[in-house]
Parts: C-alpha cells; sequence; structure tokens
C-alpha cells in the first residue's frame, strides 16, 4: 500500500511565481462559477465552457496538484456549447477540506 499525502497544502511545492499565477487562476475561476454541487466525496463547479476558461482551469488544475496532492481533478466540457465542469474530490476528509479551503461553507454538509 503506498503513503498517502496529509490533507493539507503543500505551498512550498510552487515557487513564488507558480503561487501568483495560481491565486490569480482561482481568483478568477472563483468569479466565474455559475453552480456548486456538492457530491458525495467532494463538489463539482459549473462554470462557463469559454476557450479561455477552459484553459485557465487545466492551468489551475496543473499547479493545484502539486501543492494539494490528496485531490483528484476532473475536468468535462458538454456537447453542444454546454458548460465546463471542474470536480475536486478524493478520499475521507477531502470533502471538508474542499468545503474549508474554496468557500464552500454555506452548503449544508
Amino acid at each position: 500500500m503506498s503513503k498517502e499525502s496529509p490533507i493539507a497544502c503543500v505551498m512550498a511545492a510552487l515557487d513564488e511565481e507558480q503561487r501568483r499565477r495560481r491565486k490569480e487562476l482561482e481568483e478568477r475561476l472563483g468569479a466565474s462559477v455559475e453552480e456548486v454541487r456538492e457530491l458525495a466525496d467532494g463538489y463539482a463547479l459549473r462554470l462557463p465552457a469559454e476557450s479561455r476558461m477552459v484553459t485557465d482551469a487545466a492551468e489551475f488544475v496543473t499547479y493545484e496538484r502539486l501543492c494539494c496532492p490528496f485531490l483528484d481533478f476532473e475536468m468535462k466540457v458538454e456537447r453542444e456549447g454546454g458548460p465546463l465542469w471542474l470536480r475536486l474530490t478524493g478520499r475521507a476528509g477531502v470533502k471538508e477540506f474542499v468545503r474549508q479551503e474554496f468557500g464552500f461553507n454555506d452548503i449544508k454538509k
């Protein structure tokens, strides 16, 4: 069995420029969220499927997976001009971390 990383951000995994860019992307994505769906193991964020948003979400994941290696990410762009869904999920404890880290505290457990 492989050792699991703790459920905690490791911001030292990013250099200063990467941290700055990650924060910028987090703010841009956060401002664009159209819906948040609670899942059994995390959350799904509905975002506009504009080309820029798709590339921003993918870039955000490249940074976030370095500092939060315990998270699972899934991106789905629906057909026929449908929305972009970004899922943040994981093992026990990850959902509460995501709720706190991304400010989903108003969503009931």
